[in-house]
């Protein structure tokens, strides 16, 4: 059983722009949590962690292997090490917080929080804005409730972890000729679909990579060569973040393999039928 990891492929919307896979590609193997979310509805970390469990849990009773495939590492370290116990937050703090341009929150959070503001660049709005509704909702700094992480599986479960790093050059042209090929290949009608729906910009569906360029396309402030160009630099900046995040956060004892295409390599194979 395949589970999907990615943030972009939990989304019904968007189906060609997320490359989530096609049945030919699924070849009958169960694949879950693949377009299990309307773009209405955020899907958190914790949220996916939740249904993951779930579904691992399933696979396992059936006497299947669950493979968990994508790289989006908030979901893995959710899933594995837990999620701070942070209670909701006021709606009038986080109102009042969101509200605030980002030099003005930084600069309170700095106050507020001076451990958490030294640790984030001083244009992070999302995490500044975070840290600083915590803290003003809770009482309690981020840092406090994230050392009561709960929920994690990590201690569980067997892993067999295994991070595939290409060539960078290599990516950057599939980078590129994917996004070209999603333009003529539907990915324009699913967002044209997206905004006829009249969503919140602010929801993760309407900022996943690509959605963006694509309105500002259609909505005439682009023309084609300029939203393909800013779609394909968007989606390589991605790509060079996961290679930093790859490097610095997964435990340094999961194995790294640096394959064009893995899958005949025997490590992998071995990695998976042990």
């Amino acid at each position: 059983m395949v589970i999907n990891a990615d943030s972009a492929q939990v989304y019904a919307d968007l189906t060609v722009l997320s490359a989530r896979p096609t049945a030919e590609e699924m070849r009958g193997v169960p694949h879950r949590l693949f377009g299990a979310w309307d773009g209405v509805e955020a899907c958190s970390a914790a949220d996916w962690a939740e249904a993951a469990r779930g579904e691992i849990a399933a696979a396992h009773a059936a006497g299947a292997l669950p493979i968990l495939v994508g790289g989006t590492g908030l979901y893995i370290r959710t899933l594995l090490d837990g999620i701070a116990p942070v209670p909701p937050i006021d709606p009038k703090v986080r109102a009042q917080v969101r509200a605030l341009p980002v030099d003005e929150a930084y600069a309170a959070l700095t106050r507020e929080d001076p451990e958490r503001a030294a640790v984030l660049a001083p244009a992070d709005s999302a995490r500044i804005a975070r840290s600083l509704e915590v803290v003003r909702s809770t009482g309690r700094p981020l840092a406090a409730w994230q050392a009561e992480l709960v929920g994690g599986i990590g201690r569980q479960v067997t892993l067999r972890p295994l991070i595939l790093t290409p060539d960078r050059a290599w990516l950057y042209e599939r980078c590129d000729r994917r996004f070209a090929a999603m333009w003529t290949g539907g990915a324009l009608a699913e967002v044209e679909a997206l905004l006829a729906r009249g969503l919140d910009p602010a929801l993760p569906v309407m900022r996943a990579i690509g959605v963006a360029e694509m309105a500002a396309y259609l909505g005439g402030t682009m023309s084609e060569a300029e939203a393909i160009a800013a779609g394909q630099q968007a989606t390589r900046r991605y790509a060079k973040r996961q290679y930093t995040w790859l490097r610095h956060q997964p435990p340094a004892a999961w194995p790294r393999v640096m394959l064009d295409n893995s899958s005949t390599d025997a490590f992998v194979e071995a990695l998976l039928h042990e």
